[in-house]
């Protein structure tokens, strides 16, 4: 019977609850497994009593990120770690952005601004400021150039923190096109879902956002599919991946491009697509099994 671990964290003021984390671990014992829900930092837990140990909603790891990847780490020197250690590190860096570009990929026009940089910010467009390091828009806002000392202030808190700052282009499609999240498991599409803008006018960086704000099935297109396999395999090492979310948004050519590459912790939202459950559950026992 293979032994399973879906990794989660703590519950807390800060933490969306995992929708689908119930329902997977019922699916995963009914198929055989032996499947629990684990707290990534909780040092009781014997990892290594684990055939398989899969992130799944790690959803404080953003502003403890430097713990969370040394986690990943230790985890992946006694189990098989999903997604792998390699990916977690790099991943949960948004300067990733700048590999992915770099590698062709079309992605939102990004710059950073790590602590001790002079912060310099758009002054003829609407833009985001957000941390390189975060999740579910924590430390996100966006701004036009009439607040720009708002926005100085914003960064300057993120830098007094520690986290780099990463400053794009407000993506107006997003008002109208939404955002799509085009996910893949075991090497192939799974399905994906579209949702509305996220950052509304005004909404201070400090307060919760709702992450996926009208969230609803979508088919993606040739162009999305296209945009979002040439993500996967612009990630360095080519690393086997049991699992991806890619989130495109269109650019001002009506073309998709890559807003974020979710590699560690992407919601799945199983919850909407009941009928991916069986294939999850086979990819797992698959992966647990090798």
């Amino acid at each position: 019977m293979p032994r399973i671990a879906l990794v989660t964290c703590r519950p807390g003021p800060d933490v969306a609850e995992d929708r689908d984390l119930p329902g997977l671990v019922s699916a995963l014992r009914e198929a055989g497994a032996e499947a629990s829900a684990e707290v990534w930092d909780d040092g009781d837990v014997d990892w290594g009593a684990f055939d398989l140990a899969v992130i799944r909603s790690t959803w404080d790891y953003s502003w403890r990120s430097a713990e969370f990847t040394a986690w990943a780490e230790r985890c992946a020197a006694v189990t098989r770690l999903a997604n792998p250690a390699n990916v977690v590190r790099w991943n949960t860096d948004k300067r990733y952005l700048g590999d992915l570009a770099a590698a062709g990929v079309p992605v939102v026009d990004t710059r950073y601004l790590a602590p001790g940089d002079t912060v310099v910010l758009p002054e003829t467009h609407e833009y985001v400021v957000k941390p390189t390091s975060g999740a579910g828009a924590r430390f996100a806002a966006r701004y036009t150039p009439a607040e720009h000392d708002t926005a100085v202030r914003h960064v300057r808190r993120m830098h007094d923190e520690g986290f780099t700052a990463m400053v794009q282009p407000y993506v107006r499609s997003i008002d109208t096109a939404g955002e799509r999240a085009v996910q893949f498991f075991g090497g192939s599409l799974l399905h994906a879902g579209r949702k509305g803008a996220v950052l509304a006018p005004g909404t201070p960086y400090d307060q919760r956002k709702v992450a996926h704000p009208g969230l609803t099935a979508w088919t993606p297109t040739a162009a999305e599919l296209d945009v979002a396999e040439r993500a996967l395999a612009a990630v360095p090492g080519a690393p086997e991946l049991l699992y991806a979310r890619v989130d495109l948004v269109d650019g001002e050519d009506g073309r998709p491009r890559v807003m974020e590459l979710e590699l560690v912790e992407p919601n799945l939202f199983l919850w909407l697509h009941p009928e991916s459950v069986p294939r999850v559950v086979k990819h797992l026992l698959s992966a647990a099994a090798r």
